[in-house]
């Protein structure tokens, strides 16, 4: 490690506007990243010990790289956001050339403050963002020159582990920025050339999701009624396929139709709660040409489509939840270091 005082890496979220749980089977998706970021700092500590603290949660504890435990401040068992920058930071570490016997420079310790501009657990790839931004802030920190491709390979091999199952989408999103369509089976990330701001809306519920517990929900379904949940993956694949046209010929009324029929494909899908049920047809109330669930479900968010509604469905929605524009954001990770 050099005499790098601190690094700072920011990392954008982002909205899945079509394909949610079908690309966890092979199907294709439409996602973007958002102007919504995640920025990870690393600071040397005088101890040995590796302390996280994300700011605007309230969360923070003590991380055990080797060992792969966590010591939250109230004694408790941590879950959620610190187990991501705990793989992060091992895999980095591990990469590091004295990682097998280290010199007391390379044990001294660091704290990483970590601070989410999106709400979490609300499909927005705030996990995905977090892991992304620790990786590229620990790889500088440690002096290790990772591509952008690796960065989101590795941040892929994080959520896989921590989550049990993940798409490709936030991490790869939250490394290039833009906007991509992934092609069946996850063979090509092929990037959308849009040059307009969609007018999108995002809302969300107080109630989190836990991806790998829906994911895992979806998949139970599967096996239960494979003839049945088969059919809705797959229309969920001819919507994703249609919606790419309309989104590259700029047909609104279309592209509101289609995002409809998605939700109504992932509400059969078990995924659907009454508050995001009563979101998106808020949304359609007051003019939104399309509305679904963005993400997981389970709670989390709603995104919806308002061409020329855009402060009518916005006011609407944030007098009974949190609600906020987005754009498309085409930067991807960047980091900065402070020596």
């Amino acid at each position: 490690m050099g005499d790098f005082i601190q690094v700072t890496a920011s990392a954008p979220g982002k909205v899945i506007l079509f394909g949610e749980h079908a690309v966890v089977y092979g199907k294709p998706a439409i996602a973007f990243a958002v102007n919504k970021l995640a920025h990870v700092t690393i600071t040397d500590r005088t101890d040995s010990k590796v302390h996280v603290e994300l700011t605007r949660l309230g969360v923070g504890g003590f991380l055990d790289l080797e060992n792969e435990t966590i010591e939250s401040h109230d004694n408790k068992p941590s879950k959620g956001m610190l187990k991501y920058i705990l793989k992060a930071l091992k895999i980095i570490k591990g990469r590091t050339e004295f990682s097998q016997s280290e010199t007391p420079s390379q044990k001294k310790g660091m704290d990483v403050t970590v601070d989410i501009e999106m709400p979490v657990a609300s499909g927005l790839g705030s996990s995905a963002a977090v892991t992304v931004a620790t990786l590229a802030a620990a790889s500088k920190y440690y002096e290790i020159d990772l591509e952008a491709e690796e960065i989101a390979s590795l941040a892929h091999q994080v959520e896989l582990e921590v989550q049990g199952a993940a798409s490709p989408i936030d991490t790869a999103l939250s490394t290039y920025g833009g906007a991509i369509y992934l092609t069946q089976n996850a063979q090509e990330l092929v990037k959308l050339p849009l040059d307009w701001d969609l007018p999108l809306v995002i809302a969300h519920t107080k109630r989190e999701s836990n991806t790998g517990e829906l994911v895992g929900s979806v998949r139970c379904k599967l096996e239960t009624y494979p003839s049945i949940i088969n059919p809705l993956l797959d229309s969920i694949e001819q919507v994703t396929i249609e919606a790419q046209r309309a989104l590259l010929s700029r047909d609104d009324n279309r592209l509101g139709e289609l995002m409809n029929i998605n939700h109504g494909l992932l509400d059969a899908l078990g995924v659907n709660t009454p508050e995001l049920s009563r979101m998106v047809y808020m949304a359609r109330q007051k003019g939104a040409l399309g509305s679904k669930i963005t993400g997981a479900g389970g709670g989390g968010s709603i995104i919806a489509y308002c061409p020329e509604k855009m402060d009518e469905v916005l006011h609407e929605l944030e007098s009974k939840e949190q609600a906020f524009t987005i754009k498309l954001y085409d930067k991807g990770v960047t980091c900065k270091v402070v020596e």
